[in-house]
């Protein structure tokens, strides 16, 4: 298998790693009549496809490091394929929630794994995972939309149904071309990664550690600010009224052009590194958070959507971090631990905002809090090491080979 199709293969698992995920909180405004339930307690059966995303992933880090890593990736395909399958034939509470336990499970593959491959298999690692990042993003923005036609207009099981088949047929076809791969190829990928670069082992620890800074205060700015935006709008848009049609067409906007701003950084990645980068964005967030303390109107609306940009700009940097510095043998499980660690300050991000709100502590107090915390990781970012250029042309002819 080439490169090339490899980094295909990725792409369309992180597109419906997101899809899957968000289908079910859509799908639940249909099935809550169709079985006669509140929608609270229908999106409650969701609880477990969430916990088994979350615990799924230090397990799928460390298979990530001992097995072939597109095998896993078939394995992503198939199991939420079949549990997307599963759930569409459910015909009670537990055997739905039994089906969303097990796509969170198989869910939780894609990010230790699929990263860690991106890192692995290639030269200008930056542009590989910003594309591969958009690819997410859409997947995002495409879930809602999509789920709600086939809901609509075909039932729910059909929003379950139909990305499920898709997604068997996929993993089927990657088993097929995975199988393809020779051994002589697969060894002489490894060898080409391994020529890169070759960290001493305390150089490694150190990025390992300036990456889980970035991953908790980094992941904590990310969801407070997404979180907070349809809120942030509906209080300081002025003259809107408290649309909710205006308001949410604000976010979706400012969520679709940030989605793109990962490009532009992958490429600066590979050809500056991650130190300059950081400070850049870290700084603008900062400068930007002081400002939409005090904002209103039009000018909300501005600094919100260059703040989302500089926000989601800085999600494949970690990942570029652990690809360049860290030995391919513990990619996986590195990833899986940033992951786990970003996912857990996440999840305190929600009822935290609703404990400063209730408290009076409103977004003139809430984002200098979240300005100071990205302070914290520019000083991180600051004890990166210098970037190296590396010979790409040396480093093309160490991963070249028929197979690969």
């Amino acid at each position: 298998m080439s490169r090339s199709e490899a980094l295909r293969f990725l792409n369309l698992a992180h597109f419906f790693d997101h899809f899957f995920l968000l289908i079910f909180p859509t799908a639940a405004l249909a099935i809550a009549p169709s079985w006669e339930m509140a929608y609270a307690d229908v999106l409650l059966l969701g609880t477990p496809m969430y916990v088994m995303f979350a615990l799924g992933t230090l397990p799928a880090g460390w298979l990530g490091d001992s097995m072939d890593r597109m095998m896993l990736i078939a394995v992503f395909f198939l199991g939420c394929g079949g549990s997307s399958l599963w759930i569409a034939m459910s015909e009670s509470p537990l055997t739905m929630t039994f089906g969303l336990g097990s796509l969170g499970l198989f869910a939780a593959i894609y990010h230790p794994v699929g990263l860690a491959h991106i890192t692995h298999i290639g030269l200008r690692t930056g542009r590989a995972l910003a594309v591969n990042g958009v690819f997410g993003n859409l997947g995002l923005a495409g879930a809602a939309t999509a789920t709600g036609l086939l809901a609509g207009f075909l039932g729910w099981q059909w929003a379950f149904a139909l990305p499920g088949a898709l997604s068997v047929l996929i993993g089927l076809l990657l088993l097929k071309r995975n199988g393809k791969t020779s051994s002589v190829a697969q060894s002489a990928v490894h060898a080409g990664a391994g020529f890169v670069l070759r960290p001493d082992r305390r150089t490694q620890v150190m990025i390992f550690g300036i990456v889980c800074v970035i991953a908790l205060f980094g992941g904590l700015i990310f969801n407070a600010v997404t979180i907070s935006l349809p809120m942030f709008f509906d209080e300081r848009l002025t003259g809107t009224g408290g649309d909710l049609a205006w308001i949410g067409a604000s976010a979706g906007l400012v969520f679709a052009v940030a989605a793109f701003a990962q490009l532009p950084v992958g490429e600066l990645l590979d050809r500056i590194g991650a130190r300059p980068v950081l400070i850049v964005l870290l700084a603008s967030q900062a400068v930007l958070l002081m400002f939409l303390a005090q904002a209103s109107g039009w000018a909300a609306l501005i600094l919100a959507l260059l703040l989302v940009t500089f926000v989601f700009a800085e999600i494949p940097v970690t990942s570029w971090l652990l690809g360049r510095y860290l030995d391919g043998g513990i990619r996986s499980r590195a990833f899986s631990v940033e992951y786990v660690l970003s996912l857990g300050i996440g999840s305190i991000a929600v009822p935290l905002i609703a404990l400063l709100h209730k408290r009076g502590i409103g977004f003139e107090g809430q984002f200098p809090g979240l300005a100071l915390t990205a302070l914290i990781i520019l000083i991180a970012a600051m004890l990166l090491p210098r970037h190296v250029r590396v010979d790409s042309r040396r480093a093309a002819k160490a991963t070249a080979s028929p197979g690969h």
